[in-house]
């Protein structure tokens, strides 16, 4: 029989059955969890024009669309800390039924939205729950896996979230882009959000509080220094260094998410658009209303081209995701993190500035798009991996999900700025970029926690 705790055995021997159980619960969650948001991305080139009474070009889409980002994000920061604290304070298993209620419920209501407003003040309450349940899940599969395999688990828990976005591709491309659906055929697509809230019987009836957690709870029963979930211990020391860290770190990551990477659906997009152009004889000087009257008659050629984009995108990210556990277990987190940070640096010019702006054949963005996406969503999972690791039981839903969380406020702003001005999507990717090389600087104030039990 083996011994999970014997640091030779590879990371999947000796895992239990339930170890198993607790990583496909939590991922599932996870994978939901990024649907309920990816369902707007993917469909936000039709709901908010159907809520605004305007064409899909029109300026004032692309600014209520950065409202519903930067609303979307704002809930996450919040949802994050409230449930990461009430998950060290009443146990996990019962928050992540109050976070996936939460997401699943809100996002089947924005299916009956009947304005640009209150599409934005439903995205604020869907990521509350969005938020919260990542801090949950990442805590319980950091302290339920063995420690040899907890990078591993970690980086596949988060990995999961692209067959979230794979979902919401599919769901864009044969739902809200199917046209026997007719002009709420969008409504469908968030409707589907409130199937996730099946999960929670599952929860409720498979899953117990971790033995960390079990035990941190009897330890505050009798020691007051030993309470759990209090924001504000966070900057207290020892901590206050990994948060500073984590948070800086979740910012760039998040960020560059929304105003970089989800924006490689363009590349195929774009080229898509122009072939319709072709195709019509329309001419690249021609007025907007005759590349609007073509970009409508190829609409579903169009819709399916950035869908896929989505899909090679996400593919790549996907590897990039499950891949970081075993790289940062060999380089290190520290290094692992200066490795994704650097290269996607170098991937958002290769495809913004040298493809897309370039006209680039259908095959080379093809190409770039799955290494563009492996690091550029890749580093988040070592959020998953890392976070968990900087602070001990009685804070770690607190503080994994304040470090993850707090990094959506920047993001807001950043989204909110945008949607003060005219500025094109690839254009925000290019601004964006070097905030991947502030990243590199701020890991080398980061403590390196590889081969490093659990703190308790």
């Amino acid at each position: 029989m083996t011994d999970p705790t014997d640091k030779t055995l590879c990371w999947y021997e000796g895992i239990t059955r339930y170890q198993w159980l607790v990583l496909v619960i939590a991922s599932l969650g996870w994978v939901f969890d990024v649907f309920e948001g990816q369902v707007f991305v993917a469909s936000m080139r039709d709901a908010m024009p159907a809520l605004l009474g305007v064409a899909a070009d029109d300026p004032s889409v692309t600014n209520w669309n950065d409202w519903a980002f930067g609303s979307f994000l704002l809930g996450g920061a919040l949802g994050g800390v409230v449930f990461g604290m009430m998950s060290d304070r009443v146990g996990r298993s019962r928050t992540m039924i109050v976070t996936i209620l939460f997401y699943s419920l809100f996002t089947c209501a924005t299916a009956f939205a009947q304005a640009p407003g209150q599409m934005v003040a439903l995205r604020f309450l869907v990521a509350m729950g969005v938020g919260g349940e990542w801090a949950v899940a990442s805590s319980m599969v950091a302290e339920v896996m063995p420690q040899r395999s907890r990078p591993v688990m970690s980086s596949i828990f988060h990995g999961s979230s692209v067959f979230g976005t794979l979902l919401a591709a599919a769901t864009g491309a044969y739902v809200v882009g199917n046209p026997a659906l007719g002009e709420a055929a969008w409504r469908w697509g968030f409707a589907i959000g409130a199937l996730p809230a099946l999960l929670t019987v599952w929860v409720r009836w498979k899953l117990r509080e971790p033995d960390q957690w079990v035990r941190a709870r009897e330890r505050a029963c009798t020691d007051e220094s030993q309470q759990a979930g209090h924001v504000v211990e966070l900057f207290y020391r020892p901590h206050v260094r990994n948060t500073l860290v984590g948070v800086a770190l979740s910012s760039i990551g998040l960020v560059t998410f929304w105003g970089a990477h989800i924006y490689g659906k363009n590349a195929l997009l774009r080229h898509a658009q122009q072939q319709a152009l072709v195709d019509d004889n329309v001419p690249a000087d021609a007025p907007q209303s005759a590349k609007t009257k073509a970009w409508a008659a190829h609409a579903t050629q169009i819709k399916r081209a950035e869908m896929l984009s989505m899909v090679l995108n996400t593919v790549g990210g996907g590897l990039g995701l499950v891949l970081f556990g075993t790289i940062s277990n060999r380089m290190g987190r520290k290094g692992a993190f200066v490795l994704y940070h650097a290269v996607a640096f170098v991937m958002v010019l290769v495809l913004f500035e040298g493809l897309i702006a370039r006209g680039a054949s259908a095959i080379w963005l093809a190409v770039a798009l799955p290494v563009f996406g492996f690091f550029t969503l890749g580093m988040h999972a070592g959020y998953a991996v890392y976070f968990p690791e900087l602070y001990p039981t009685r804070l770690r839903g607190t503080g994994a999900g304040f470090c993850f969380n707090m990094g959506r406020i920047a993001t807001a702003v950043a989204f909110f700025s945008f949607g003060m001005v005219t500025i094109t999507q690839e254009q925000k990717a290019i601004v964006l970029a070097p905030l991947y090389l502030v990243g590199v600087v701020v890991v080398l104030f980061a403590q390196e926690t590889r081969n490093q039990a659990l703190p308790d």
